[in-house]
């Protein structure tokens, strides 16, 4: 079946559904989402969304100085600039979609703090701020006439020149992106979807790891279909790694513990209940994330343990419980109550910093493709993210794309390609071999490319993802499309951009840290 919609949306966290928003006064839009609308990274974010608000304390050269010191000074300026300054305009905006942030009773904004930030500046609602976000949207979403969505759809490959027969390599120039084939779950079949304008809000790739925060559709999907495509990706390096994830052994993905916790005053302690942040940071706990998550790190393998523990029963029980009624419950359903016993916690992949290569407007190198949120590139978070910023950065370059594609999209019609061909392809029901890859993949990840790495680890990995990517790629030539066989597709090119950019950024900065070039070049 060929799909005709003036804009095809990929992805449906707060990235997408905002750009959806945004332009569907102008035109038709197909919302694809590869589950349910509430499946999206968005939807787990507890703690909050960073903006300037308090004017009496705060101000907008605070929150970019924040931004470069966490990104380890590599960050794009101009970008933190794009984000920090419209950051209040976009927080209104969330507002007006419904979005209900924690107040005092004066009607002040109740702002947190969190590592690497010098203010109190994030807004939040209680301990679950990205599931009041993308339920605000969804309801907002669901209400406009224009918006069509497509649960249970799957983007197989962005439809480009290599689709009408023309050689498309990395350096042709000008590659249009004309819509996308996706699966349709429901029916077993590839559809075609053309559109004028296409956007890839499809949030980051820490499936790949097998400790990780991230529900497990995460699995980077389209960063790998644009890298096939020959568009631009970069600093797949920096995976932040959130230092308290709740170790409970068989969660996947695991629980995550805020990072406002620490902001509120939670303390992070060995086995034997000692401090140690001191001897790592003079920030201690309020240190960013890279810091806390390779001293915990570094902590647990002196140690030979397999966590340390989170802190928080030295404050107001009462207050605890108000702040973080979800960490609260949770944790009471598997016997431990924070405001009495200590918390177990180690690192977890919970955040991608590069992705797809994009400008100050969200467009990729690729015509007529935008990108959107954690699968983008903006060069806001170089090395490393500043905490609570990655929401605030998906409206804004959002807010940016949709003002930039209704400037353009009458410029472009529908191109004529050909549907999907899945002609002397069989349905492959061996399933194991496509799980068991899976876990392979997780595996290599987890164990050599990690928060710490080296020359030798990453080499063994690159080795490893090699012969899983051709059995893989041979798998996939001679099979139907299923969802689970074109995410381990997914997998296996996301964890070789990992590896093969980390082995060429030959120093260690931000959340790369490699023994072998312990210094910053």
């Amino acid at each position: 079946m060929v799909r005709k919609y003036d804009f095809l949306v990929i992805g449906s966290g707060i990235a997408g559904m905002s750009f959806a928003l945004k332009v569907a006064h102008r035109g038709k839009v197909a919302l694809i989402c590869k589950a349910g609308l509430e499946e999206a990274n968005t939807f787990f974010a507890q703690g909050g969304i960073a903006s300037v608000t308090n004017l009496a304390v705060d101000n907008f050269e605070k929150h970019i100085e924040d931004t470069l010191i966490a990104g380890d000074h590599i960050s794009d300026r101009k970008a933190v600039e794009q984000v920090v300054r419209n950051a209040p305009a976009q927080i209104q905006q969330l507002i007006e979609w419904g979005v209900r942030f924690d107040k005092h009773e004066d009607g002040k904004f109740d702002l947190h703090r969190e590592g690497g930030h010098s203010e109190y500046r994030i807004l939040h609602h209680k301990d679950n701020t990205g599931a009041e976000i993308q339920d605000s949207l969804i309801e907002t979403v669901k209400r406009h006439p224009n918006i069509t969505v497509f649960e249970n759809f799957y983007a197989v490959e962005i439809i480009t020149q290599h689709h009408l027969g023309i050689i498309v390599t990395r350096h042709t120039p000008g590659i249009k992106c004309y819509g996308a084939y996706v699966l349709n779950e429901g029916e077993g079949v590839v559809d075609t979807f053309l559109a004028k304008l296409t956007v890839m809000a499809t949030g980051g790739c820490e499936a790949v790891y097998r400790n990780t925060t991230n529900p497990l559709v995460a699995t980077g999907d389209g960063i790998a279909m644009v890298y096939r495509a020959k568009g631009a990706v970069k600093d797949m390096e920096f995976i932040q790694f959130h230092p308290t994830a709740l170790f409970h052994p068989g969660d996947r993905p695991c629980f995550l513990i805020t990072e406002a916790m620490r902001g509120y005053g939670a303390i992070l302690r060995t086995k034997d209940g000692k401090e140690f942040m001191e001897k790592y940071d003079a920030r201690k706990e309020l240190a960013p994330r890279d810091v806390v998550a390779r001293a915990i790190d570094k902590e647990m393998k002196l140690r030979g343990e397999d966590h340390v523990y989170l802190d928080v029963t030295h404050k107001d029980p009462e207050e605890t419980r108000k702040h973080f009624p979800t960490i609260y419950k949770h944790c009471l359903d598997l016997g431990i109550d924070i405001t009495k016993e200590y918390i177990p916690v180690a690192p977890a992949a919970h955040y991608l910093c590069g992705g797809i290569v994009v400008d100050l407007n969200g467009q990729s190198s690729i015509r007529r493709l935008y990108a959107l949120g954690e699968c983008s590139c903006t060069g806001l978070h170089g090395g490393n993210r500043l905490a609570s910023n990655s929401l605030i950065e998906a409206v804004v370059y959002a807010d940016a794309a949709a003002r930039h594609a209704l400037s353009v999209v009458d410029r472009y019609d529908y191109e004529e390609v050909p549907e999907w061909n899945d002609e002397g392809t069989i349905s492959n029901e061996e399933r194991v071999l496509i799980t068991q890859s899976m876990k392979e993949v997780n595996q290599i990840m987890e164990s050599y490319v990690g928060i710490v790495r080296s020359n030798l680890r990453l080499t063994r990995a690159w080795n490893r993802l090699d012969i899983i990517y051709e059995e893989t790629e041979k798998l996939f030539k001679s099979s139907k499309a299923t969802r689970e066989l074109c995410e381990l597709r997914n997998m296996v090119n996301v964890g070789y951009l990992i590896t093969r950019q980390a082995m060429e950024r030959k120093e260690s900065r931000g959340l790369h840290f490699t023994i072998d070039y312990p210094r910053k070049d």
